[in-house]
């Protein structure tokens, strides 16, 4: 059934970066036939609830939690439908351990919101904080803060004139298994320092010959005891290895899950050899003595992760890493994909000249129209989506957008929370009152949706724009997938138009006023369209009566 010419023109000036969006918060733009189809988990700072939403902006479901609670900082959907999330109390003054990012609790929740399991790490000498990983096993591994008395880092070889606070908190890893609530495994940080400070001291060596080894010396952040900041966790279940992001290091970690935790304490055994010793590091030489401010290639990251989730072999960047790179501009950050030199057969991670390659990334992605309009200091995240598009969250501007290969916007989102509580449509939200430590967006088609009522209930923001999705959607059946790209965009003389689903399809081209200026019927899936004539403004091209695109013509 043909779309109705307003939705289109509605749909246009929501979505152009020439003209002024309708909404503020919920959906901003949303390009069905382009945008992958699923829903989206986000878990928002400074309120309790965890939140799945269609593409459309509804609350699909809704994990609540008791006023008091807050994110501590991630939840995860898994695929028998239970979530697994962190949390913590709002009230945290009276904590012996705290920094950003500190949680206490994970639980397991079933889809209507019972609690299965509860896990709590809050005391005078560890702490969870910031991300975990559930695994395929049923495990949980979390990074945790531990604490180590001035006397134990001079022991280590620290100058502890610069630990302000007379203490640290180095980070570790556990592996939780909730069927007993044991600690199954672990990995400690501290295990595996080296320092040229003191020779009389533990640790002492050459930094620069032991990239594998942690300078306890190293510091970026002033002598606070949150040295490291680990601020998340992946895991990868074929190559049983861990990646966790250091930003205050500058750096993404990977080590070897295949020790026993004896192993993991020392520098043999897994299928490394190396024990608990880094595998692998990037992102800041400096780190350990092979380079300046000149070689650092991220800035405070987040979201370090193998791109590989509802993803196979096929996908060009499969089993790569990728990160958000916070604050790699003054005023503006940016998506990034390195490929690790990865060797499988001596199981290692190549380096030449004492330095950990590749020299430069595989990928940048930045705001397609302006780079400042991504920009966040902290927080974010990144998901490479199974149809070749990318969704990006900027965490201190609760500000999601989804972006195709071709760097178009596709779908737009703004968290609707003002300060934990549900902004009202038109509110124009500033940095940090909708805090978003990440989205994730799972496939239409993921198991922990079948059998399941996913259908929009209702919304978070206050007085709603409900009619946005229903006149951008098509009506009646689902639109063909004609894949319709328009290019170039804006043009001037000729635009190519490029489509599949059908050797022939009936063309129209209509213009702002809703006035149809042209239409034909080409064939083989292409059509070269001479634009000379037309004059200069926003056009829209009609395919089959289903499918449309903007197209700008400057004169």
């Amino acid at each position: 059934m043909k779309k109705n010419l307003l939705s289109f023109l509605l749909f246009t000036i929501l979505t152009t970066p020439f003209l002024t969006a309708q909404n503020t918060v919920g959906l901003l733009t949303y390009e069905p036939s382009q945008a992958f189809d699923g829903f989206n988990l986000m878990f928002p700072h400074n309120q309790p609830n965890v939140y799945l939403l269609d593409n459309c902006g509804e609350v699909v479901n809704v994990w609540e939690d008791e006023a008091n609670f807050r994110p501590g900082n991630i939840a995860y959907l898994r695929p028998d439908g239970t979530l697994v999330k962190g949390k913590r109390d709002a009230a945290v003054g009276a904590d012996p351990i705290w920094a950003g990012g500190g949680g206490a609790i994970i639980e397991i929740l079933d889809w209507d919101n019972n609690l299965l399991w509860s896990y709590e790490l809050n005391n005078e000498t560890d702490r969870l904080h910031h991300d975990f990983a559930p695994m395929d096993n049923g495990n949980i591994l979390a990074i945790a803060w531990e604490l180590k008395t001035e006397e134990e880092a001079l022991q280590a070889g620290r100058d502890t004139s610069t630990t302000a606070q007379d203490k640290l908190w180095p980070d570790y890893i556990i592996e939780i298994d909730p069927s007993t609530d044991e600690i199954v495994w672990e990995w400690h940080a501290w295990d595996h320092l080296i320092q040229d400070f003191d020779e009389t001291k533990d640790n002492f060596g050459v930094v620069g010959d032991h990239p594998e080894l942690i300078d306890v010396n190293y510091d970026t952040h002033d002598g606070h005891p949150d040295w490291l900041h680990g601020n998340s966790l992946d895991f990868h279940e074929e190559m049983n290895q861990i990646m966790i992001s250091i930003p205050y290091f500058d750096e993404v970690w990977i080590i070897d899950h295949s020790t026993t935790t004896a192993q993991a304490a020392s520098h043999n055994g897994g299928l490394s050899g190396k024990g608990g010793d880094l595998m692998y590091r990037w992102g800041n030489p400096a780190a350990y003595q092979q380079g300046t401010e000149e070689d650092k290639t991220l800035f405070f990251e987040h979201d370090a992760h193998w791109v590989d989730d509802f993803l196979d072999f096929t996908h060009p960047h499969y089993n790569k890493v990728a990160v958000f790179n916070n604050r790699v501009g003054a005023d503006f950050s940016q998506v990034n994909v390195i490929n690790p030199p990865w060797d499988m057969y001596s199981w290692t991670y190549t380096f030449e000249d004492n330095v950990y390659g590749p020299t430069d990334y595989d990928l940048t992605i930045q705001h397609p129209v302006d780079p400042t309009l991504l920009y966040s200091t902290g927080l974010s995240s990144t998901q490479f989506l199974p149809n070749g598009n990318t969704l990006i969250t900027s965490g201190r501007f609760g500000y999601t957008l989804e972006v195709t290969p071709d760097n178009e916007i596709v779908w737009e989102y703004k968290t609707p929370i003002n300060g934990g509580a549900p902004a009202t449509q038109g509110d124009e939200l500033e940095i940090n009152n909708n805090l978003t430590f990440r989205m994730k967006r799972y496939p239409a088609d993921y198991e922990a949706f079948d059998g399941k009522d996913m259908t929009g209930k209702s919304w978070i923001e206050l007085e709603p724009d409900m009619d946005f999705c229903e006149l951008i959607l098509p009506v009646g059946e689902k639109m063909a997938d004609y894949y319709l790209k328009v290019y170039p965009n804006p043009a001037s003389n000729q635009v190519t138009i490029e489509w599949e689903g059908g050797l022939y399809a009936d063309v129209m081209i209509y213009d702002m006023l809703g006035r149809k200026i042209d239409n034909f019927r080409a064939s083989g899936g292409r059509k070269y369209l001479d634009i000379a004539s037309y004059e200069a403004g926003i056009y829209f091209i009609e395919i089959e009566g289903r499918q449309t695109r903007k197209f700008v013509v400057q004169q």
